[in-house]
């Protein structure tokens, strides 16, 4: 599993005047009436949108394996002093040093306010396993001080290339230098016409220097939508899309000491859901638990999905007993094994500040109970060619341009057989899919306990915290 990169940057101070007033402008760039994190949230692919790929023109990408942040490039115009910062998904600002930023017209002169929307990602020279911390930038909400949220998708990328990316190319071209004090390099992140997936999985996603975590589709003729838009869709193979929750560790008691908690046992591993905030404070319910091996408990050896590849980032120097670590009321990425029917650990998440939402976890639920193989994508890209022609009164075509045999980007499914030939036009699964977890809470809402530093009560059902 590819590694998520430290986020780079001076932190801005947490309700500090700076703060504050970033927030604010930020909020009045992008025309919002709240002080939120402005960046869309993608929604799981299912079968049904299969067919939203045919009645609308959708671009597609890789799902890069990064940290997900916001560019806010802050112009003063009188002074033409320009400050660099990143956004988080905590809505966290850090201030970067050595990045400038030259305008469109004029490279004399800084590009004025603008926020792109971005992913850092580690690359790694496969020659020299040489690291670099790289951000790749894919859409924008505001440009040199012009709002572009309400634009379609190839116009605000067609911005963002133009007016951001091109005249900092130009820059760095022409002074190399410069790259040795920037905290990151700069890319726009490559797409592809939706029909064309094949080549996203058989070119793009094989000449990645860092990790893959599926496809992105987005509808090119809507607008930039803060928070959950249901027209940018993130898809994954039905047996590795995964769920964040939060982690919560049930101990035994100590035997003959019932009313002391055994630390070294190997506790129940719960699982809670974000149920959105109450007053400002993130409330949680349970709902399952994950399962973890006794010897992955005691010496942390790498889980093997069904498939037989690890999963997880834990190794021998991380092992879960003896690491030291607070594994307790942290974000952790799962997902689910249908042939041993029981969640499993992926790694943990604190780049973000929840887990997945109760509404997204159902969704995901139905994903990995109605999902789409690759297969399924490639047999529909005829029909979803045909469309788009359609709409642009072109003649269809029977079947997508062929692409050379390339090798498979993606470890083998041995349950599928492989993709040998073009299938017919709308095929059903050759298999059902596998049955959703049954993951139904089996306690109510947890209240909040004075004596711990995170939430719930000391013990539930005999095991403590």
């Amino acid at each position: 599993m590819a590694s998520i990169p430290d986020l780079p940057g001076v932190v801005v101070v947490h309700n500090s005047d700076q703060e504050i007033w970033l927030k604010q402008l930020v909020a009045k760039l992008c025309g919002l009436d709240n002080e939120r994190f402005p960046g869309s949230q993608p929604v799981s692919f299912g079968l049904k949108d299969l067919d939203k790929l045919e009645a609308q023109d959708y671009w597609v990408c890789e799902k890069s394996d990064g940290v997900r942040v916001l560019l806010f490039v802050q112009t003063d115009i009188h002074t033409m002093d320009q400050m660099v910062y990143i956004i988080d998904r905590h809505n966290t600002y850090r201030q970067l040093s050595g990045l400038f930023f030259p305008h469109h017209e004029n490279p004399r002169n800084p590009l004025r306010n603008s926020i792109v929307d971005g992913e850092l990602v580690i690359d790694v020279d496969p020659r020299t396993q040489q690291e670099t911390l790289r951000y790749l930038a894919f859409d924008c909400l505001v440009v040199d001080d012009q709002n572009v949220m309400s634009r379609t998708l190839d116009k605000r990328y067609g911005r963002l290339k133009a007016w951001f990316y091109k005249p900092y190319a130009k820059m760095m071209q022409d002074h190399p230098r410069m790259a040795e004090t920037q905290p990151f390099d700069i890319k726009i992140k490559n797409v592809q016409l939706s029909y064309h997936v094949e080549d996203v999985f058989n070119i793009d996603i094989p000449a990645l220097q860092h990790g893959n975590d599926g496809l992105i589709y987005t509808c090119v003729s809507t607008s930039y939508i803060p928070g959950t838009d249901h027209n940018i869709l993130k898809w994954k193979p039905p047996s590795e899309n995964s769920i964040d929750f939060k982690l919560m560790l049930r101990f035994p008691p100590l035997a003959g000491r019932p009313s002391q908690p055994d630390f070294f046992a190997k506790p129940v591993f719960e699982l809670h859901v974000w149920c959105g905030d109450d007053r400002g404070i993130p409330r949680y319910e349970l709902y399952d638990v994950m399962h973890v091996e006794d010897d992955e408990w005691e010496t942390s050896v790498h889980p093997l999905s069904s498939q037989g590849y690890a999963i997880d980032v834990w190794s021998s120097s991380h092992r879960m007993k003896s690491s030291g670590e607070q594994l307790d009321d942290r974000i952790v990425e799962v997902h689910w094994d249908p042939i041993e029917e029981h969640w499993r650990m992926m790694r943990f998440r604190d780049d973000k500040p929840n887990g997945n939402h109760r509404s997204v976890v159902e969704n995901i639920i139905k994903s990995i109970a109605d999902g789409v193989e690759k297969d399924i994508l490639f047999a529909r890209s005829s029909s979803i060619r045909n469309s788009w022609k359609a709409r642009q009164g072109q003649p269809a075509a029977s079947q997508p341009p062929s692409q050379p045999p390339q090798p498979h980007p993606l470890p083998p499914k041995p349950t599928h057989a492989p993709y040998t030939q073009p299938l017919p036009p709308k095929p059903q699964p050759a298999a059902p899919a596998p049955a959703a977890p049954n993951a139904e809470p089996h306690y109510g809402p947890l209240a909040t306990s004075r004596w711990s530093k995170v939430t719930g009560p000391d013990t539930v059902a005999g095991m403590y915290r």
